[in-house]
């Protein structure tokens, strides 16, 4: 896939994107976040604002200043409980007493073999008071005046991740399961690498969304082919880990080191969580198996 073209967006300037679909640059730019969250308005009356972002002043009232006089912020609408994505929700329901829907709380579902990982904390940063006024089971469906949504439960980024099917866009609201401008980080015990192929897999065996929204980034315009590429990105980094285990039993640092070769130091840590959410995986699927206790430091080997 070709590379995303460069994001010139303005931070808190709203930019058309289609028919009753706007959107706002967080001013959260980071190396996690790249030019920061995408804040999506939905709708031309009753609007629903997908992931309103952090907890910032500047921010909120960017949101508030993009309605008109006949407008009303009627849902808000949250794909998961990162800091980058859910902390303004809180906020903007108080000041405008719309509803907070979302799959669950920032623990709903985690996959139990994630008891293990509990000590790495988030590599993200977790809303740990997120707490959704209503709850979204897979394919339930919210609506406005002018819009619907239907929710897909997407874990693999976040236990509690959600997409958005845009029925009248033709589009999927991806957040940050799939992005055009980066690999979506798998950060146990946060992110699972089994139900992240899982949810691409889903993703891959859905026909008619000509674009995605993604959670950072510019919107990914062909929906099949990024998909296609993070589904063989991923098993090629599985096959890597393989090999190097196949020479001798190793630590996620230490297969970290040996695989990224061409990384900036800065990014290791995160990668290294992505090799430990691989092996978790391996682990599950009986191909490898540590030589203790299963754990972030654990020596791996081969079955």
């Amino acid at each position: 896939m070709a590379p995303e073209p460069a994001d010139t967006r303005i931070v808190g300037k709203p930019i058309r994107l289609a028919d009753g679909l706007r959107c706002i640059l967080a001013p959260n730019a980071s190396a996690m976040t790249f030019t920061g969250t995408n804040t999506y308005l939905l709708g031309t009356r009753d609007i629903a604002v997908i992931d309103p972002g952090p907890p910032d002043d500047a921010h909120m009232s960017a949101i508030m200043d993009a309605l008109d006089a006949s407008q009303r912020i009627s849902h808000i609408v949250v794909t998961h409980s990162h800091i980058d994505h859910s902390p303004l929700a809180m906020v903007l329901a108080q000041v405008t007493g719309a509803k907070v829907y979302g799959f669950g709380p920032s623990s709903a579902g985690r996959a139990p073999v994630m008891s293990s990982f509990s000590d790495l904390g988030g590599g993200e940063g977790i809303d740990a008071t997120f707490m959704p006024d209503v709850k979204l089971a897979h394919n339930d469906r919210i609506q406005g005046s002018d819009w619907s949504l239907t929710a897909l439960h997407t874990p693999g980024h976040m236990g509690n991740h959600l997409c958005f099917h845009w029925e009248q866009g033709r589009a999927l609201f991806s957040g940050d399961l799939v992005m055009g401008w980066a690999t979506s980080m798998v950060s146990p015990p946060d992110g699972h690498l089994t139900d992240f192929m899982t949810s691409l897999e889903m993703l891959a065996s859905r026909q008619g969304d000509e674009t995605y929204y993604s959670g950072h980034g510019l919107p990914v315009s062909d929906p099949a082919a990024r998909v296609a590429e993070l589904l063989t990105h991923r098993r090629k980094r599985e096959s890597q880990i393989l090999d190097a285990l196949q020479v001798n039993p190793m630590t996620p640092k230490e297969l970290t080191a040996r695989i990224y070769t061409d990384v900036n130091p800065a990014l290791l840590p995160a990668a290294e969580r992505n090799v430990i959410a691989h092996l978790i995986d391996l682990h599950q699927r009986n191909q490898v198996k540590p030589e203790e206790t299963l754990s972030a430091t654990s020596r791996f080997s081969v079955i």
